[in-house]
């Protein structure tokens, strides 16, 4: 009898230990990807509760962080690391299975495929979008070029702004496929079935001045009185067309949710106003002058730029949402050459290589009519000329000459070079380090500020220059360059943060806080010296480059 109790008792022992033992191995198996930094014994711990303790984290003697504890390990929470450390993360899933992914940049590195061309892209413009940027107001409807808020609510023409403008266009054409395009009406093959209200009046003529058939119409004061075209275009949005308007007449594109829930009436009319909005109807101003002009129209971007007047919230990829559903004139005028496309990348880019020509003053600079302030440097007042604005323009002019070969491009690059060489104090934008290293100044403030992206983009402006120019070269491009060479490789190290990068020197010249440049100038910084890099092989560049693209990966300088 006693023997059978001792059994029976051993197999309840036995059996207690298998299911402890079937225990450990499925708590084992499910904790296993924390093992790695964790022992069992937490493991356990956090099995027999829901959730670690709660722990008090003070920081440095001055606040607290609520943290969790188990055992020998306190959790942090990331949201605390975020800002503390300036560190990035989020939460991923793949495949059904969850990963936090932690990154110390949120920042982008391009590495050069090929030495820099400046016949080809413009460093990583390809990338760049500068109508949709929330400091863009809208694209100006007579000149076909952005409008800037950057400094001024009511909107200014900034020459950097512009530029860049140009150079992303410019380079998305020679990277981006061939655009879709749907000829409406070019007064020749495509005729489309335009319908005209019984008081309106439609003919199709020759006109000598476009060498072209086109539209001739006219409409009387009644609301109903219109001459339209009814289409269905979904996708491609960007609108061109020759259009001489009399006064008081306009053309309005008429936009479609797909599921025809809301519609959207872009209006461009004889009138000097930029832009204006109420409601539905969004008003673009393309002038007075009773001439022809090609107007190419990003009508997406038209209708977000009225949606933002009106302080409408942003939406997610309306190219999807919206068609084009007619196109009405109104008044008296005239229109040919009728296309829809998915992109017009060189009209675009021409369009700033025009308003540039146009706009350059007699010293061969585009002044900045926005105030612009520096604290603690003294502010800038309107008509300031910035470095950086000059070597952009430079790039497109070199661009826009060799494309089309028109002289004047040539021309207005070689006199943007003039203010490169004049003193900041005396309207210029020329400084120098120790009186020994010239630089050429984003920001011509007294003192100055160096300011290094703005500077090596003026110097690839010199070099587009000199290239575009051949060896007919005239100016003194090449030597601004190498002269600007010398300066950069002296005064790069000064920019190292043993972290990052500064974004300028002001803490040499007026003896304040450091200036750290944030991540995206930092990987500007990067790019732009990968590039020098491909023309230059002085390993400063190439070596610079890589250490500060480490910084980007969390590395440090090394510490005594």
């Amino acid at each position: 009898m006693g023997m059978m109790m001792l059994v029976r008792l051993n197999m309840r022992v036995a059996l207690a230990a298998l299911c402890g033992g079937v225990l450990l191995v499925t708590l084992y198996w499910g904790r296993c990807g924390d093992l790695t930094h964790r022992p069992i014994s937490s493991v356990l711990s956090n099995a027999l509760s829901e959730r670690p303790d709660e722990i008090e984290c003070v920081i440095n003697g001055e606040y607290s962080v609520a943290c969790r504890r188990d055992q020998d390990l306190v959790y942090v929470p990331f949201s605390f690391i975020h800002k503390y450390f300036e560190i990035y993360g989020k939460i991923t899933s793949t495949d059904g299975v969850e990963k936090f992914e932690w990154s110390h940049s949120y920042s982008k590195v391009y590495h050069p495929k090929k030495k820099y061309d400046p016949r080809g892209t413009f460093a990583t413009f390809e990338n760049y979008n500068v109508e949709v940027r929330d400091r863009v107001k809208c694209i100006s409807g007579i000149d076909g070029v952005p409008v800037s808020t950057q400094w001024e609510p009511k909107g200014f023409f900034y020459p950097t702004q512009i530029a860049q403008f140009g150079l992303a266009h410019y380079s998305k054409n020679l990277t981006e496929p061939e655009p879709r395009v749907r000829v409406l009406d070019d007064g020749e093959k495509s005729h489309e079935n335009w319908i005209v209200s019984t008081d309106a009046v439609l003919t199709r003529e020759y006109d000598s001045e476009l060498k072209a058939n086109v539209l001739r119409f006219a409409t009387t004061d009644r609301v109903s009185s219109q001459v339209w075209l009814k289409v269905n275009i979904s996708q491609d949005f960007v609108l061109s067309i020759d259009l001489m308007l009399k006064l008081n007449s306009s053309m309005t594109v008429v936009l479609q949710s797909k599921e025809k829930k809301e519609t959207v009436y872009l209006h461009y009319v004889t009138s000097m106003q930029l832009i204006y909005a109420q409601e539905d109807h969004i008003y673009y101003g393309i002038g007075v002058d009773q001439k022809w002009r090609h107007l190419t129209r990003d009508l997406i971007i038209d209708m977000q730029k009225g949606w933002a007047l009106q302080d409408r919230p942003k939406r997610k990829s309306p190219r999807n949402k919206f068609k084009i559903s007619s196109i009405i004139l109104s008044g008296r005028g005239a229109a040919g050459n009728v296309r829809v496309s998915s992109s017009a990348h060189m009209a675009h880019f021409f369009a700033a290589a025009r308003w540039l020509v146009g706009a350059q003053r007699a010293r061969g600079g585009w002044p900045v009519g926005a105030r612009r302030r520096l604290a603690p440097a003294p502010e800038l007042r309107p008509g300031w000329h910035s470095a950086m604005s000059q070597g952009h323009a430079v790039s497109l002019l070199a661009r826009a000459h060799y494309r089309s070969g028109d002289g004047r491009y040539l021309q207005a690059a070689q006199r943007a070079l003039d203010l490169l060489d004049v003193p900041s104090h005396k309207g210029g934008v020329k400084a120098m380090w120790m009186d020994k290293y010239l630089w050429y100044e984003e920001y011509p403030t007294k003192p100055p500020l160096f300011v290094l992206n703005g500077f090596i983009y003026t110097l690839l402006g010199l070099y587009d220059l000199h290239v575009i120019e051949g060896e007919n070269s005239i100016s003194p491009a090449k030597k601004m360059f190498d002269d600007g060479m010398v300066s950069l490789k002296a005064l790069l190290p000064l920019f190292d943060t043993g972290s990052g990068s500064f974004y300028d020197l002001r803490h040499f010249t007026l003896g304040v806080s450091p200036n750290i440049a944030r991540w995206d100038y930092h990987a500007t910084h990067v790019n732009q010296l990968y590039l020098l890099s491909s023309l230059d092989p002085d390993p400063i560049l190439i070596n610079t480059a890589k250490r500060w693209e480490g910084y980007m990966k969390g590395k440090r300088a090394a510490h005594n």
